[in-house]
């Protein structure tokens, strides 16, 4: 009844969805309608090459039932921009020429179209750290194969301690545990996790930081 145009994607090899439900969709689905298989392809699309065809063909098909011109570009002279429409909380980010999307957790009121504010700050201390060993490993030519960075974050009292006072103010802690995978030594391992607390990410953090706020005209 949605009288959309829709597009159904199903691999013959799905254990997931059986075909049956993805012909009951496009049978009682109104034109303009599309079916596509995706033969060999997972029902997650893991294999990189499936999501990748998925996205662009999703990418193309799209273009000729959205208009363009119904928000202007999202482009900035800064280093990143970012736009909330009247969405909840679904918002846009721009950097060079790359875009992500950013929301809440559907139990916070958003749609859960992407991570939220803190996991994207957790996330880019992760990806710094990752990428600071890969180069320190890669100069000092160690058989480091793979890294993982696990992080999460809260806040705890000044004073860590279980009498603390309701009012005593709170500090922001940020836990980070680091996954090495390659023929290293003890004394590389331990190496490695020096070089991790000198990523520009952590740096930054843990520096006195200044935010200057203003309107744009």
């Amino acid at each position: 009844d949605l009288r959309k145009p829709i597009l159904v994607f199903h691999s013959p090899q799905d254990k997931v969805v059986e075909v049956k439900n993805a012909r009951d969709i496009y049978g009682d689905a109104h034109h303009p309608k599309s079916f596509i298989s995706l033969d060999g392809a997972n029902h997650l699309l893991t294999n990189k090459q499936d999501s990748f065809y998925v996205g662009q063909v999703i990418s193309s098909w799209a273009h000729r039932y959205v208009n363009p011109d119904e928000l202007e570009d999202l482009s900035t002279e800064k280093s990143v921009v970012v736009r909330v429409g009247r969405e909840k909380y679904t918002t846009e980010i721009v950097a060079r020429s790359h875009s992500i999307l950013v929301d809440e957790p559907k139990k916070h009121g958003g749609k859960d179209a992407g991570m939220s504010p803190y996991e994207l700050l957790l996330a880019s201390l992760g990806s710094c750290t990752a990428i600071t060993l890969r180069m320190y490993a890669d100069k000092k030519e160690w058989d480091l194969r793979e890294v993982k960075v696990h992080l999460e974050h809260f806040k705890q009292h000044a004073k860590d301690s279980d009498c603390c006072d309701k009012d005593e103010p709170k500090i922001d802690k940020f836990v980070r545990e680091i996954k090495l995978k390659g023929n290293l030594t003890e004394e590389q391992e331990q190496r490695l996790l020096q070089i991790a607390n000198r990523c520009p990410v952590h740096r930054t953090l843990e520096n006195t930081i200044e935010i200057e706020t203003k309107l744009r005209v």
